[in-house]
């Protein structure tokens, strides 16, 4: 899980969210309303498709569920369910691009939420992954550095073996690429600079990539590149990096 920049809305949707929003408010069966307008929206194409369009540009990766970073984004999830505030269910800043698995199968209608009140998933559109969530690069394990990170680990399935062994490999890969780059700038090769970095850009798992941007800069790093130290130098490398965050 990556932090996301959600654009706006264009004005014709924009101005079309609202009315629907109005609808559910005033019906006397709130969650049944949202999600028959909801799946009529669907059916007319008129509010999905230009939702999608936005989520697909923002995702990770090639339109990458923006929960796991693996599997191509198929659903357009509501963050926080329709059937426990159908309010928002036209709500743009309640939307996000999931799996099929994150979506349906994992998260469904879970939503833990502090004593506060206050949402215990992490929404990739308004806050930083990383402030909750540690990755470790040779295991591809998350670890939890706050309670909502836990939470998310837990409801988003963020640890099961298919996600931790595709972390691994997606860490080789952006080795692999890094070499790459590396021996192309010593011959100005820069087609092959740019490929390198298409490569890693391209690839499930993003989390990957940007986790290692980040201890590259980090206090003991070291220590956490002992294995691959020459990959240091290049994930400091200032140019290398704004295109790998581009």
């Amino acid at each position: 899980m990556i932090r996301l920049v959600r654009p706006a809305l264009p004005a014709e949707i924009a101005d079309r969210l609202p009315e629907l929003t109005a609808e559910i408010e005033g019906a006397g069966q709130r969650t049944r309303t949202a999600r028959a307008l909801w799946k009529r929206a669907a059916v007319r194409r008129n509010v999905h498709a230009p939702l999608r369009r936005l989520l697909e540009g923002m995702a990770p990766g090639y339109q990458r569920c923006m929960y796991c970073g693996d599997s191509q984004g198929t659903d357009i999830d509501h963050f926080e369910p329709l059937s426990l505030n159908p309010l928002r269910t036209f709500d743009w800043l309640n939307h996000l691009l999931a799996c099929s698995t994150c979506n349906s199968n994992l998260k469904r209608d879970r939503f833990p939420l502090a004593e506060d009140g206050t949402p215990l998933l992490v929404d990739p559109t308004t806050e930083d992954p990383f402030d909750h969530l540690l990755l470790t690069l040779s295991l591809g394990v998350y670890v939890a550095r706050t309670e909502k990170g836990a939470a998310t680990i837990d409801v988003c399935g963020l640890n099961r073996p298919v996600l931790t062994q595709g972390r691994v490999h997606a860490r080789r890969v952006v080795l692999m690429c890094l070499t790459r780059w590396t021996a192309a700038r010593a011959r100005d090769g820069r087609d092959e600079m740019r490929e390198a970095v298409l490569t890693v850009r391209g690839q499930p798992f993003a989390d990957v990539c940007q986790a290692m941007l980040r201890l590259a800069l980090s206090p003991g790093a070291e220590r956490v590149f002992e294995e691959t130290p020459w990959a240091l130098a290049v994930l400091r490398d200032d140019d290398l990096r704004a295109q790998l965050l581009a």
